[in-house]
């Protein structure tokens, strides 16, 4: 039994590591994955004192102030050849332009002086557009249907572009930046952050891509992109931040620093960003650090420049470590919640939770790497959610068992009761007032010498029939078959006021239902089988006797026990004899004769006996008055019919 539950458990608990095991090879969609990334987005964010932004970059905002005084866009580019000389001649180190100019401008004057800037002054980035597949036809690949560069017009180098494509998770979240992209001919075109992020790193910890190990590389340090050349960026400031003391960007108006409010060598040496600022101009994403307010692209671009020129980069454990944390915890779960059930197995749980948690947080923390969490969780939570259903079902079964062996002693209606009330049936015993029935059947022996040893048992199975449902019809409990004989109870182990009274109506009970098999044996084998009956009534220790460690009965000792059995060996075959106290407490309720006093084992005086008849007739005022009348005539010790 033991082995086959334990093979049960392990069964479960490896169908459970492959389950999880296999949905988290399916990859990062669907819900699961949105949960992974929302709890990833938790533990990254960051507190103030952590968020301070980088001085060296900072904004210039295409807002709506902007296009109030210069006009709606598309703009002449003209103003942002103005604006562009202007930094760089006042020592800015680089100027990132985030608008696209893929089309050749209205005035071709102005893309001449476009061309002409961008010329002279080789620091200023322009944005790069890669457009993707509707579909992708691998998964895990970036494949491109066109590209769009700026305007031949504009004359930009090669050198002077980045890419400005920003990837949504599916649940419409900027999480990654996508280093580089490959253009037609298979030369990478490093994003625009990438671009900028190098102007504010020495030359010891440039950005690069290192074309023979086709990976990214910042110095000598790896950056731990994936197959989509992707990495979890890090945000330092939250949607529309202004700066303050702690946290936010510098960001000016374009038109205050075109017209000379903010003077240009305010940006030297410092990266500056250009870029759209306005809800109407369609350049804004849902971010980590909000899932309401949308941050404008020139912004991400910024938050992703301070992650590269901070160099931490997040990683995520390979699906082996996953794996193998998934089967580890759901076999170390399984084996403990085997263990440890009810309140414990809640503690133990709630620990594993605790130990999962702290260990993702730290590693994070630590080393920068995210072991997956929902799938070793989701498994964990399997294992004890197994367990707690597992262990009911077998505390049920049992229960159901034990209630079926309880219910051959006692009805099912006192066993219902006993599991309703919730009173522990205590070890050792109680003192109870109960009444005790003793059995008897007379004529046994001389039965046994003429029938067949089968045909006894039949006999006697059909005798301990009659009595077992007498009993169990008026509520009381089978102590015990003796042989030929049997011992009741009645008012243990549930309590019921009126037990003398269902004790003797079970007596009656067997003496009517064994008059067919009286009658048949004495038409078979000419030996007629009788009862004979005991009840007395009063106080016994009621409880579990015996071996603690061996075997336990539950049964009545006590004189009022002995007294009872000595009724029965006094009684002649057909006779129930109840004693002196049981009579008291059902005096009226039955047709009683006295039977006098009788000398019985182990006691020093008589004691007062009397026959129960039957059932007092209801409507009889005379068979009442007459009760009334032999029980004063035996309380004062007289003798009577």
């Amino acid at each position: 039994m033991l082995r086959r539950k334990w093979l049960m458990t392990t069964a479960v608990g490896l169908l459970i590591c492959l389950f999880w095991s296999f949905l988290s090879s399916l990859g990062t969609g669907g819900t699961l994955g949105q949960v992974e990334s929302v709890l990833q987005d938790k533990i990254m964010q960051k507190a103030d004192a952590d968020r301070a932004p980088n001085v060296n970059i900072k904004l210039i905002k295409i807002d709506q102030a902007s296009l109030d005084n210069l006009g709606q866009f598309p703009w002449d580019r003209g103003l942002y050849a103005q604006l562009i000389s202007m930094l760089a001649e006042a020592g800015a180190k680089a100027i990132a332009l985030d608008v696209v100019l893929a089309e050749p401008g209205n005035d071709p004057e102005s893309d001449k002086l476009m061309a002409e800037t961008m010329k002279k002054y080789p620091n200023v980035i322009l944005p790069v557009v890669f457009n993707f597949k509707a579909r992708q036809d691998e998964a895990g690949e970036l494949e491109t249907e066109s590209i769009s560069y700026p305007a031949e017009t504009i004359g930009a180098a090669p050198e002077q572009l980045g890419h400005i494509n920003v990837l949504q998770d599916k649940d419409s979240t900027v999480r990654k930046l996508t280093i580089g992209l490959k253009d037609d001919q298979g030369h990478v075109v490093p994003a625009f952050s990438v671009k900028l992020a190098n102007y504010l790193l020495d030359q010891q910890h440039q950005i690069v891509w290192n074309e023979e190990k086709k990976e990214w590389y910042r110095g000598e340090q790896r950056i731990p992109a994936d197959s989509r050349n992707q990495i979890a960026t890090e945000f330092y400031t939250e949607p529309r931040e202004e700066m303050s003391l702690a946290t936010g960007y510098d960001s000016q108006s374009f038109f205050d620093v075109l017209s000379g409010n903010i003077p240009a060598d305010y940006y030297q040496g410092d990266v500056v960003l250009i870029g759209p600022f306005a809800a109407g101009l369609q350049d804004e994403y849902l971010t980590p650090l909000s899932t309401t307010l949308k941050m404008y692209g020139v912004e991400i671009h910024a938050n992703m420049i301070q992650s590269l020129v901070a160099g931490k980069f997040s990683t995520k454990a390979s699906p082996v470590v996953n794996y193998v944390l998934i089967i580890l915890l759901t076999l170390l779960s399984t084996l403990l919640f085997e263990r440890f059930t009810g309140r414990k197995a809640f503690a133990v749980y709630g620990v594993l939770a605790v130990v999962l948690i702290l260990a993702w947080i730290e590693l994070y923390q630590l080393k920068s790497l995210f072991i997956t969490f929902t799938y070793p969780f989701l498994a964990l939570t399997t294992v004890f959610i197994w367990s707690v259903v597992s262990h009911y079902v077998a505390e049920r079964r049992e229960r159901s068992r034990v209630t079926n062996i309880f219910g051959r002693f006692v009805p099912r209606t006192v066993v219902d009761e006993m599991l309703a009330s919730g009173e522990e049936v205590t070890v050792g015993g109680q003192r109870r007032d109960i009444s005790v029935i003793f059995v008897d059947i007379r004529g046994f022996t001389p039965m046994s010498e003429k029938l067949e040893p089968e045909q006894v048992i039949q006999v006697l199975n059909e005798y301990l029939d009659i009595c077992t449902k007498a009993v169990f019809n008026w509520n009381g409990t089978l102590d015990k078959f003796i042989g030929d004989g049997v011992m009741a109870i009645f008012g243990a182990p549930i309590s019921q006021p009126n037990h003398p009274e269902l004790a003797v109506r079970a007596a009656l009970e067997m003496k009517r239902q064994s008059a067919e098999l009286e009658e048949r044996c004495l038409r078979e084998i000419g030996v007629p089988v009788r009862f004979g009956v005991g009840v007395n009534s009063g106080p016994a220790v009621v409880g579990n006797i015996g071996s603690q460690m061996l075997r336990l009965d539950y049964t009545a000792i006590g004189d009022t026990v002995n007294l009872a059995a000595r009724l029965e060996a006094n009684a002649k075959p057909g006779q129930i004899l109840i004693s002196e106290e049981t009579l008291a407490r059902v005096n009226g309720k039955f047709i009683t004769q006295s039977i006098g006093e009788v000398k019985v084992k182990g006691k020093e005086r008589p004691v007062l006996v009397t026959e129960v008849l039957g059932e007092a007739d209801e409507h009889s005022e005379l068979n009442t008055t007459n009760n009334e009348a032999i029980m004063n005539d035996q309380l004062k010790g007289r003798v009577g019919t």
